[in-house]
């Protein structure tokens, strides 16, 4: 599909394409805490520069990958790695992927700025600090797979099963299921076709959305026994502490803060959802979703809370407190939103 392109793409497109064509040793990773476009973008990309001829790595960064997504086409050969162990005189280019600042490639040890390779930044997220020497922004594509797929179409790579069902999985989630903005007809059109690259889909959906270990529910059940309302009703925060986690012994891949605030903004009234997650003592995941994103821009508060993101969708990191970052997200929120 050629039709519909978006420009930034289309503009971006060749010179990503030289920088890739000079390159041997290419070098990709993981965000932290990982999200199917995390994951399956990074694969898609590996597989599409091998078909090029080229040597292309992929490194876990700060988290591990659920167990949900091991199935996913090349998951077996991530390497475990985080970005602070790498030698980075053994590769020539890095291609950051759905990552939108230096905390996102690691938010142990962000990486010093400017790199000692060449660095292309590939992303959707209108927050996104530019911070390579080639930076492809496309806040129009609710995926970075879906900015793939497009990549993929200009560079004539063939969507092989395995290409076309990891760009999928991208798809399928990031935008919710096709429910989020800014999905429209180019992205149904993408999954189709991808879809008809990857008949076994479903399957692949399966496995993902059926790949629970009881830790998980034991995450939500704690969550959602939290829940708190402020600001009129206005913002509901479900918040779950480090000493929590560890009495029920719930692993870091079991801590998926964006459901919990995804079905919080799915209450009538409650316009944003919030889940403080206290990963290690004093640092807090905040994972922020609206139901009305032109009222509740959430972008603009994960941006007052150091992070960033999308308008409906956002996230942010707080070296506090569980308390103090609970009522840092309600001051901000009441200060922005005139609450």
């Amino acid at each position: 599909m050629t039709e519909g392109i978006s420009p930034a793409i289309a503009e971006k497109a060749p010179l990503i394409l030289a920088e890739i064509e000079k390159a041997s040793s290419i070098l990709m990773h993981c965000h932290p805490l990982p999200d199917p476009d995390s994951v399956g973008s990074a694969l898609a990309m590996k597989m599409a520069l091998e078909g090029m001829g080229k040597k292309a790595t992929v490194i876990k960064g700060d988290s591990s990958i659920p167990r949900a997504f091991a199935h996913f086409p090349g998951a077996s050969e991530i390497e475990e790695r985080s970005f602070s162990d790498v030698d980075l005189s053994k590769y020539d280019l890095f291609i950051s992927l759905d990552s939108g600042s230096r905390s996102m490639v690691s938010q142990a040890h962000p990486p010093a700025l400017p790199l000692p390779i060449r660095t292309v930044v590939i992303d959707h997220h209108v927050t996104n600090e530019t911070y390579g020497d080639i930076n492809l922004v496309d806040a129009s594509s609710p995926a970075v797979a879906f900015i793939l797929f497009q990549l993929f179409s200009v560079w004539k790579v063939p969507l092989t099963h395995d290409i076309a069902t990891d760009l999928f999985m991208g798809i399928y989630t990031d935008t919710g299921g096709f429910r989020y903005a800014p999905t429209d007809w180019r992205v149904i059109a993408a999954a189709s076709e991808l879809a008809r690259n990857a008949p076994d889909f479903t399957e692949t959906i399966f496995k993902m959305e059926n790949s629970q270990s009881k830790e998980a529910i034991y995450f939500q059940a704690l969550a959602f026994s939290s829940v708190e309302t402020f600001l009129g009703d206005s913002v509901a925060i479900a918040a779950v502490s480090h000493r929590q986690l560890a009495e029920k012994h719930i692993p870091e891949e079991c801590i998926r803060g964006i459901g919990i605030s995804n079905i919080l903004k799915s209450v009538i009234g409650w316009n944003v959802g919030v889940s403080l997650i206290e990963r290690v003592e004093g640092e807090v995941k905040v994972s922020l979703r609206t139901r009305d994103r032109d009222r509740f821009d959430v972008s603009k508060l994960a941006a007052a809370l150091g992070g960033g993101g999308h308008r409906a969708a956002a996230a942010a990191v707080l070296h506090m407190p569980l308390d103090e970052a609970k009522k840092l997200v309600v001051a901000k929120a009441k200060e922005l939103y005139n609450l």
